[in-house]
């Protein structure tokens, strides 16, 4: 099913999270999970690489960005974009991220509906950590100006795992790090490489169709997909699951 469907919420999708009960932990990608951080990346890459006049000068296209970075690991970027020069690449990286901080800190804003699911998780006392493939500069920047520093009990960072995602031990050492089961935790996220790796860490992934597109992001097998946290299928399916939790 997806975010375009009708409007009656489907019974798979309200029951799709009942044998988390009772849920004990909520996982988060940041980058377009929280907020609508894509565009900003897109604009810093497109600037940064048609000044170096990479694809000779013609700025790079919001599909190219999709496919070759939204979601990816620096080093995968670096590969894809500097195939024959992986320093220069993660170089360029760098400066990009930088120029990426100072346009975020300025415009990023929370997803539709994300202070609802956060007093959500509040109120039942879950336990709840961000996982990211961004840099930690990035990823502690973002939680300030959300005002989400002091939400998160842990912030994992992909460079800081043996591998990051779509690989599942980001999600891993979230749960390692919250002490939860993957048997009662829920994933929350926006890309391909995320859904990937939240699912092979073995836990239901509910994916935001935030920028990418719907198509690709279901043949990851995320549990179903919702436009953001106002969506009438996320709240359908946590009222199921409070009252699976409540038996």
């Amino acid at each position: 099913m997806t975010v375009s469907s009708a409007n009656s919420v489907d019974d798979s999708i309200k029951s799709s999270l009942t044998k988390l009960a009772p849920l004990e932990a909520v996982l988060f990608d940041i980058d377009g999970t929280l907020c609508d951080s894509d565009p900003f990346h897109y604009q810093a890459f497109r600037v940064m690489l048609q000044e170096i006049g990479f694809n000779g000068g013609v700025p790079i296209t919001e599909e190219f960005f999709i496919a070759t970075a939204a979601g990816k690991h620096n080093d995968d970027v670096a590969l894809a974009l500097f195939p024959d020069d992986i320093e220069r690449g993660l170089k360029f990286l760098e400066d990009k991220e930088a120029m990426f901080r100072k346009l975020a800190a300025e415009q990023v804003k929370p997803l539709s509906g994300l202070d609802k699911v956060r007093k959500w998780i509040e109120d039942r006392g879950l336990k709840r950590a961000a996982v990211t493939n961004a840099p930690r500069p990035n990823a502690e920047l973002l939680l300030s100006v959300l005002g989400l520093s002091d939400f998160f009990e842990a912030v994992i960072i992909g460079d800081e795992c043996e591998h990051a995602k779509p690989h599942p031990d980001p999600y891993l050492k979230g749960l390692e790090a919250l002490k939860a089961s993957k048997d009662h935790t829920l994933v929350f996220e926006d890309s391909v490489s995320g859904i990937k790796a939240g699912v092979a860490a073995g836990m239901p992934v509910i994916g935001l169709a935030t920028r990418n597109p719907e198509h690709l992001l279901m043949e990851a097998k995320p549990a179903f997909l919702i436009k953001d946290y106002e969506d009438p299928k996320l709240w359908a399916a946590l009222e199921e699951l409070d009252k699976a939790g409540a038996h």
